[in-house]
């Protein structure tokens, strides 16, 4: 089954900005970041030139005489099979942090033949740039992120477009009569995650072994990658802190504490290693504000954050939590739900702000996420349930007063303005609307 994704728009518009630059899709390993790309040149290009360079040696030598772009485009041609015509053939590199000298050909390409349209894809692509920093063509390429579905996605996977265009206009309340609908097909998410063949096989059969069983080989694969990838020395330490996640998760605070991947390790033995599962996109870090005041980055504690997983599917299977207990009405799965929840809830901000995420904490009061938004920071609560009683948000709002606070959980959509500015309930399976929202504040 063919998943749409909304990143599609966003390619349009590059594919049709007159100052376009090679692009570079980043992304999680199988987030389906190869596929989207084939896909939209199917759709929008007379021709799709697929390259990868992985143990393809001929492809790479291409790359190794120098870097005219026209005579690299003249032997990608011979090995296409037809010619390369800037304005209808994409080229699409695929796993390029293979061959660096590709890469350093964007500069070139971008200055020289403006018109090819070149878009770039790899395997831990973060972590690859940093080391080639030196030929990295700096100011000379576009950059998008594919993420896995969010929930806005997954409903269109479902087959629920009505019910995504319906819940775009909804500005007041949803109606009781889906709100059941909604709130199983968010727990299915929670269930399934948004890696795109989790959810094609969730879809087309609801048959939770086979989703597990590719949640387990995608998991799988991230743990063979990492003895293929990591560097040796960081190996060890990042399968301790892969394994710690769903227990930094679980815990109340949720803040990740280095003793609790080993005892007697500290944040110097294993900053490495986070930083490489923070560049591989595997897992997000959210950093802790204690004055939520523009720029947030400036505000931050590098030494105190949260971690989540970059998928929830993935969370939930790592944590061998089973698919039942996400609707669970009972109290020893409370904590993990707890976790799930606001591991979506970092994933669909993410996803739709595509910007640094924080939280604010003071004393015994915290807000699960604070975003910035031009010149206004936005407080962001997570309720697990229906009962979203809680003191930390209104001591947030008392003490700053922002125009705009959001408290995401099972309840139903309202906004309630009091003296302290909107406090906007927002369910959770309308967090996807949160960019269109903040536009407005």
């Amino acid at each position: 089954m063919d998943v749409e994704r909304l990143i599609t728009e966003k390619l349009r518009i590059w594919k049709e900005n007159p100052k376009r630059k090679p692009l570079l899709l980043r992304g999680v390993r199988q987030c389906g970041k190869t596929w989207i790309l084939r896909n939209f040149g199917e759709q929008y290009f007379s021709d799709t030139a697929y390259f990868t360079f992985e143990n393809n040696h001929p492809l790479s030598a291409c790359f190794n005489t120098d870097m005219n772009p026209e005579r690299i485009l003249r032997e990608l041609s011979l090995l296409h099979g037809k010619a390369l015509v800037p304005g209808k053939t994409l080229v699409i590199f695929d796993e390029i942090q293979f061959c660096p000298n590709a890469l350093t050909s964007l500069k070139y390409f971008s200055e020289e033949m403006p018109a090819l349209h070149i878009a770039c894809a790899g395997s831990y692509l973060g972590i690859h740039l940093a080391k080639s920093a030196g030929s990295f063509p700096v100011g000379k390429v576009d950059f998008l992120t594919l993420h896995p579905l969010n929930f806005e996605e997954y409903l269109l996977a479902n087959g629920e477009e009505s019910l995504r265009d319906f819940l775009i206009s909804a500005e007041d309340s949803i109606p009781s009569s889906i709100m059941g609908k909604l709130e199983s097909l968010y727990r299915e998410y929670l269930i399934t995650g948004g890696m795109p063949e989790a959810v094609s096989s969730w879809v087309e059969s609801h048959d939770i072994v086979e989703t597990d069983t590719i949640l387990r080989s995608i998991i799988n694969s991230y743990e063979a990658d990492f003895l293929k990838y990591a560097p040796r020395d960081v190996l060890p330490k990042l399968t301790l802190i892969w394994r710690s996640i769903p227990n930094q998760l679980a815990k109340d605070n949720h803040k990740f504490i280095f003793s609790h991947v080993k005892k007697g390790l500290k944040a110097r033995d294993l900053e490495d290693a986070l930083y490489w599962l923070v560049s591989a996109g595997i897992i997000l870090q959210v950093l802790k504000v204690e004055k939520p005041a523009v720029p947030l980055s400036v505000y931050a504690d590098v030494t105190n954050f949260k971690i989540y997983l970059c998928d929830v599917g993935l969370l939930r299977t790592l944590a061998g939590f089973p698919a039942s207990g996400v609707s669970a009405a009972t109290p020893v799965v409370a904590d993990m739900r707890g976790a799930l929840t606001e591991n979506f809830a970092a994933e669909e901000l993410t996803a739709v702000l595509d910007s640094p995420l924080y939280f604010w904490k003071r004393g015994a009061a915290e807000v699960e996420f604070v975003v910035q938004n031009e010149l206004a920071v936005i407080p962001v609560e997570v309720k697990a349930a229906k009962n979203t009683t809680s003191r930390s948000l209104s001591e947030y709002r008392k003490a700053y007063l922002p125009a705009l606070s959001v408290r995401t959980s099972l309840k139903g959509l309202s906004r309630t303005p009091d003296e302290t500015g909107v406090l906007l309930s927002l369910p959770l399976y309308l967090l996807w609307r949160v960019g269109e929202i903040f536009s407005r504040v």
